[in-house]
């Protein structure tokens, strides 16, 4: 019922963007772990929340193929900039060959290396969205790192945080370093008085994070 219910919110969410399709393609055929990918429904949300919010600066830290990338951009303003950071320079030709067939190509940079070397690089800018998807046990560090960096009313989407369920199992909170990390991440954002925030049961889990 799960799969049938996902297919059919992927069919019932408009996504008009060729090169979305070709991409999401691409990396379940060409990839390593094409499980990665945030997907059609996925993408919509992070669009539409991007288009919401009409940022003039976006984060992202964990790029893999460029879907989500190009999901945010696409609420950018005309002047606006998204900052996407990946460990894996590997990946670059990918994102060459998809990324510079957008539209909005010349509002994209990606970094390659270690997102809590290169975050403090990009000090002087104020971020209005950020989405993380990258190495889970360093996701209190990112948040640390990029919550005081963040507009008024600015927004803050880490996903993989229900992470197949198992940060309800205390024997894998206790034992395994991802569950372990995002569930304190979990914990310490929804104590955190600087902001407000939901965890939508979306996919694997999306916690969503507004400044105050």
């Amino acid at each position: 019922m799960e799969f049938e219910l996902n297919e059919y919110a992927e069919d019932l969410s408009r996504q008009d963007n060729a090169l979305l399709d070709e991409l999401e393609r691409y990396t379940n055929t060409n990839m390593l772990q094409p499980r990665m990918l945030s997907g059609k429904v996925q993408g919509r949300f992070l669009s539409f929340i991007s288009k919401l919010i009409a940022p003039n600066n976006i984060l992202e830290i964990g790029t893999y193929s460029g879907y989500s990338t190009l999901c945010l951009a696409e609420g950018l303003q005309a002047n606006g900039m998204l900052h996407s950071i990946d460990i894996n320079d590997e990946l670059k030709d990918v994102h060459d060959k998809f990324l510079n067939k957008s539209k909005d190509a010349s509002k994209i940079r990606i970094h390659y290396g270690d997102a809590v070397q290169i975050i403090p690089t990009l000090s002087d800018i104020k971020w209005d969205l950020v989405f993380i998807d990258a190495d889970k046990v360093n996701y209190i560090e990112y948040y640390k790192m990029l919550i005081s960096k963040m507009n008024k009313g600015g927004v803050l989407i880490a996903d993989n945080v229900l992470w197949s369920g198992k940060v309800l199992d205390p024997i894998e909170r206790e034992e395994d370093r991802d569950t372990k990390s995002l569930h304190e991440f979990n914990h310490f954002v929804r104590n955190d008085m600087r902001v407000e925030n939901f965890l939508l049961p979306v996919r694997d889990g999306l916690m969503i994070i507004r400044v105050k």
